[in-house]
């Protein structure tokens, strides 16, 4: 079963982040999270089996190894929620170890209808297992999921691959906090945070040589196009990836070939830009294993356990809610 729950009018949400984002004075600026439309995720499903991109196999190689250990450190009976769950293959080898012990509810959480249809097909035909879908954002969709859930359950939220890469340092810790207070002492949150590597493994990562990557990113002005009447000609940005030593982070951005002037009608915006200016797009921040522990620390988990995967950097922690 999905049910989805859809936010009251989710184009004016868009329009109005477009137009705060494109207008910040010192660097224009979109949320990565609207790079996820249909095409989006379709396209980002590509990304995840691109040799240069050995993040999601890591994600799966961790989980399939270590499926059973995370399990029998979990206080059952326990509710699954996923924050993004994309397709949701990864998340079969958590189900299938909790589905030996339990019946289990999976309640997946994106903003993406595509992304939850997928995951249905994906994991729908297992035994033992409910999936009731929310369409929302992250924080909305757990708190739903908290506030169903029955007397002496637990909740273990899924957080993989590296999404918490996405907040810089300071909101990451913040956003942990959030999911944080919506949970309960003895709750856990299994959280996936891609690890330091070299610097040109991690610029080929997302800058592939097919161009999937790129046409990931400018799927965003495509998207703007599509939803708000924009004017984009999407010939005259390019894909632009870069490396920031001080934050530690790869940074993905969209270039302006030219001086142009673009308007968005149903954001009420005509945006100029110059040649070489660039819209940030996302980015991505890489940890150490132990910077994990303190980051736990600080929002309210222990860190139980790590698993990591040696082949591409990458841990999967457990964390308790204290």
């Amino acid at each position: 079963m999905l049910n989805q729950a859809i936010t009251s009018d989710p184009v004016f949400e868009f329009a109005a982040e477009v137009r705060a984002g494109l207008t910040h004075p010192q660097q224009k600026e979109l949320p990565s999270k609207y790079l996820y439309d249909d095409v989006g995720s379709a396209l980002f499903e590509v990304i995840s089996i691109l040799p240069e991109y050995g993040l999601t196999r890591a994600d799966e190689r961790v989980l399939r190894r270590h499926a059973h250990d995370l399990v029998e450190r979990l206080e059952t009976p326990v509710v699954v929620a996923e924050l993004g769950s994309g397709s949701g293959k990864k998340t079969r080898w958590i189900l299938e170890a909790l589905c030996r012990h339990q019946h289990t509810s999976y309640c997946p959480i994106e903003i993406s209808p595509t992304a939850l249809a997928m995951c249905e097909r994906e994991l729908g035909d297992m035994d033992s297992i409910s999936i009731v879908g929310f369409e929302r954002e992250y924080l909305d969709g757990l708190a739903e999921v908290a506030a169903r859930r029955e007397e002496g359950e637990h909740i273990l939220v899924l957080f993989l691959g590296s999404t918490i890469g996405n907040f810089d340092r300071p909101a990451g810790i913040k956003f942990l906090r959030q999911v944080r207070q919506i949970l309960e002492p003895g709750d856990s949150l299994l959280l996936g945070t891609d690890l330091e590597k070299p610097e040109p493994q991690l610029l080929e990562a997302y800058d592939d040589p097919l161009g999937v990557t790129a046409a990931f990113n400018l799927n965003l002005l495509a998207r703007i196009n599509r939803e708000l009447d924009a004017d984009f000609i999407l010939d005259r940005f390019e894909h632009s990836v870069r490396f920031n030593h001080v934050a530690r982070s790869v940074e993905m951005h969209l270039r302006s070939r030219q001086a142009q002037t673009v308007t968005i009608p149903r954001a009420e915006l005509t945006v100029r830009f110059r040649e070489g200016e660039t819209i940030w797009t996302e980015s991505s921040h890489k940890y150490s294993r132990f910077e994990i522990v303190k980051l736990a620390n600080a929002s309210g988990f222990r860190c139980d356990s790590q698993w990591i995967d040696e082949q591409w950097p990458l841990a999967e922690n457990l964390l308790i809610a204290e």
